[in-house]
């Protein structure tokens, strides 16, 4: 690798950007992608390793590559240090995802209740401004408050975040729309929202639904097939 190339890549990971190194085999030509241009083929190769987040050998047509796939961590949003996300963090760190649990409420945003991850008690609309959601990131909020859970909802629609999850019933998440709505965000563009949150497994406890919303995260990123849930009437 070139200094130049080494430099280009230390400074696409530093800006949490997904790179690729491809590497032609045996001459060792390289390409830094998608930013160097590729062909059509190739540069689906290296969409599908970054989507499967692994680095992998591939042949096209009379050449192989070897695709060294350089993805920023998964990340877990939380808004809301509430019993379910007590519950959610253990199980989202032990996915190897980056938690950060986000609740201006001092009472409930504490280390000793959320050890081992970062709490942020900025208001949600501005922690998301400085955490800069991804496309390897996740967002759950969880308060049942319009006052954090709509700010937060709001910058994830504005993101590529890959996930987005809000906790309520169906009534809950109608009227949710509607704020939404008021607030300049598109019916199609909120179809982005997974509520109510999780998978249907009739969780009733904190560490059921955890469950629940964490495997419909596995199961978004992986790109599973979902039933769809029915779409609540959006309030005007």
């Amino acid at each position: 690798m070139t200094p130049a190339l080494a430099a280009r890549l230390a400074e696409a990971r530093v800006a949490g950007r997904q790179i690729v190194l491809a590497t032609r085999l045996p001459d060792g030509a390289q390409l830094l992608l998608p930013d160097d241009g590729a062909p059509p083929e190739l540069a689906q190769a290296v969409a599908r390793a970054l989507d499967e987040d692994e680095s992998q050998t591939v042949k096209l047509a009379s050449e192989e590559w070897f695709l060294n796939v350089f993805n920023p961590p998964l990340r877990v949003v939380i808004v809301g240090a509430v019993h379910i996300a007590q519950a959610l963090v253990p199980l989202a760190v032990q996915l190897g995802y980056g938690v950060t649990v986000v609740d201006p409420r001092r009472a409930f945003a504490t280390d000793e209740r959320f050890p081992g991850v970062t709490v942020s008690t900025d208001w949600p609309d501005e922690a998301l401004d400085a955490l800069r959601p991804d496309r390897r990131t996740a967002i759950v909020t969880l308060t049942h408050d319009p006052k954090l859970d709509d700010p937060a909802l709001d910058r994830a629609l504005k993101s590529e975040s890959f996930y987005i999850g809000a906790l309520g019933s169906r009534k809950t998440h109608a009227a949710r729309l509607g704020r939404l709505r008021e607030l300049g965000h598109s019916d199609e563009s909120m179809t982005r929202i997974r509520g109510p949150v999780g998978l249907n497994i009739e969780a009733v406890t904190a560490p059921e639904i955890a469950l629940s919303i964490l495997a419909e995260i596995v199961a978004v990123r992986r790109g599973a097939a979902l039933a769809e849930k029915p779409a609540p009437k959006v309030v005007a």
